[in-house]
């Protein structure tokens, strides 16, 4: 079994575990190797959940109050669906059994929380190659809608995890995914992720419902030697293990908008954030907000767009109905009212009225900026392909046959508006759809020579806005004049947005400090955001 939690790639069934350079030589490996049904579980230290010991657990455990957490659990119980997917198939599991909606389809016309969807931190063929760290498990889970509480050994004790276990334990609300070694229960494998299921009070035991099932059954172990398996170094960050608390959220998931987390450009962002903004607020040059924004503007990374992305709602062409679903008008309603709120703050119309103007200097035409919507459906066609179908591959094999633009009825509504492709990979084709949002065409002229439709869809002044608004206020106390700052902070404050907008703002913010933490494998449950 290929499982890495602890940094190297270890092939976990062979004898000897020394690192596996490429893909293509671990291949060869497992191909040479013979086949495997299960191992026999070493006990003790464990005991077998289904041994007459294992029952006789869950039955005491059960009367004391202790199993409560283990029927939604065992409810949305799978095997990970690949040898290094333990931690997917661990949140995959929590993630439904609090019946977190994930807000997209999953297959047919069901959400439902899968391995497949779970790859806004890392690449899934990453993942499957190389395994996933304590960090980005726990930043996948804040993403996927969840409530995050992180604890690795260093920050913790045995009697911490054994409080919050018995809190998880005696409930349905919240749910402990242990991060492990397996060396301690002697075990083979190395690192390794899997929700706990139980606690026996008498005997100090906990039940790992192990996601490997096609290795281990769900069993038993001291929790001493849980918190000795936790208490180990994951090799590839230097970093101790721990345990994570997974709850449902009180706060809405963002409508329309979302921090990429696996985005190169945070990266750039962080850099200029924290070295280049504090010079550039210095300025004497300064005059005026204006004059602040397009320095702003002007001195951004170029992929500093990339940071934030929209969030469309995507579907099989054959599963696209003329009308729109009440459901699906609800969503897109919303998404509708976060873009328009966005055009209607005064901080857009300026940020755009500067856009304009580079444009208008630029003697930029209308087919370059036609051109690029076609590049962006045809990016996002291919993506919504590769979600959709389940493959673990990289959307760039997927290719874009065409795309178009189409107009579906909403219950009487005026119609919504949808990208349309032919996505060809390996051969084989899909039809993608995906609903977008509009928002009344922008009264400036700046743009008057491109079509309604392109002005229709969220623009880079959207986004430029949005992410200026979700920086922490403590971003611009390094602007040298006051009345300029004062003015500045009135112009980016969340004070006086609408309620909806509002939300949003605060869910990003949140999301770019989780993202901080996530990038730097310190995953901790942060301090709210400031509004």
């Amino acid at each position: 079994m290929l499982c890495r939690h602890g940094g190297t790639r270890f092939s976990s069934d062979e004898e000897t575990r020394g690192p596996l350079d490429q893909a293509s030589e671990h291949q060869a490996q497992m191909a040479a190797m013979p086949s495997l049904y299960r191992r026999v579980l070493p006990s003790p230290p464990a005991v077998d959940f289904a041994s007459p010991e294992g029952k006789r657990l869950f039955a005491e455990a059960l009367a004391a109050g202790t199993m409560e957490g283990f029927f939604s659990l065992v409810s949305c119980f799978q095997t990970q669906s690949e040898p290094a997917f333990c931690g997917l198939a661990s949140l995959a599991v929590v993630l439904n059994a609090l019946a977190i909606d994930p807000g997209r389809r999953w297959k047919g016309p069901w959400r439902w929380f899968d391995e497949s969807m779970l790859d806004c931190c890392e690449p899934l063929d990453k993942i499957k190659a190389q395994g996933i760290t304590f960090g980005k498990v726990a930043c996948l889970a804040h993403c996927s809608g969840a409530k995050v509480q992180s604890f690795r050994t260093n920050r913790a004790t045995i009697d911490d995890l054994r409080r919050h276990l018995i809190r998880c334990a005696s409930s349905q609300d919240c749910h402990l995914i242990a991060s492990y070694h397996r060396k301690p229960f002697k075990q083979t494998g190395t690192g390794h992720f899997s929700p706990i299921g139980g606690y026996h009070a008498g005997q100090d035991m906990a039940l790992i419902l192990d996601v490997a099932r096609f290795k281990y059954p769900p069993h038993w172990v001291p929790l001493p030697l849980l918190w000795e398996a936790m208490n180990t170094t994951d090799e590839s960050t230097g970093l101790l293990r721990g345990f994570m608390l997974i709850s449902r959220s009180t706060a809405a998931p963002s409508s329309l908008y979302t921090v990429s987390c696996r985005d190169e450009s945070w990266k750039s962002m962080s850099k200029y954030c924290a070295e280049d903004l504090p010079n550039l607020l210095k300025a004497e040059s300064l005059e005026n907000v204006p004059t602040l924004l397009s320095c702003l503007i002007n001195s951004l990374p170029a992929n500093a767009g990339a940071l934030v992305k929209w969030v469309v709602e995507v579907r099989r062409k054959e599963d696209g109905r003329p009308t729109l679903s009440k459901e699906e008008k609800e969503r897109l309603s919303l998404k509708e009212s976060v873009l328009q709120q966005v055009r209607d703050t005064k901080l857009f119309m300026i940020v755009h009225d500067l856009q304009c103007a580079n444009i208008q200097c630029c003697n930029c035409s209308s087919s370059s900026e036609e051109d690029s919507i076609t590049r962006i459906a045809a990016a996002m066609c291919c993506q919504g392909a590769a979600m959709l179908s389940g493959n673990l591959a990289s959307s760039d094999c997927f290719c874009c046959r065409e795309t178009c633009f189409k107009c579906v009825q909403a219950n009487g509504d005026c119609p919504k508006t949808v990208i349309s492709g032919s996505v060809v990979s390996e051969g084989n084709e899909q039809g993608v759809d995906m609903l977008l949002p509009m928002s009344p065409r922008s009264t400036s002229s700046c743009y008057s020579n491109l079509s309604n439709e392109i002005m229709k869809y969220p623009s880079s002044a959207d986004v430029l806005t949005v992410l200026l608004l979700a920086l922490h206020p403590s971003t611009w106390l390094g602007i040298k004049d006051e009345r300029l700052k004062a003015e500045f902070q009135t112009l980016v404050s969340t004070d006086d947005l609408p309620d909806v907008l509002r939300r949003e703002i605060l869910h990003l913010r949140q999301q770019l400090c989780y993202l901080k933490s996530c990038k730097e494998e310190d995953f901790e449950d942060p301090v709210p955001p400031s509004p």
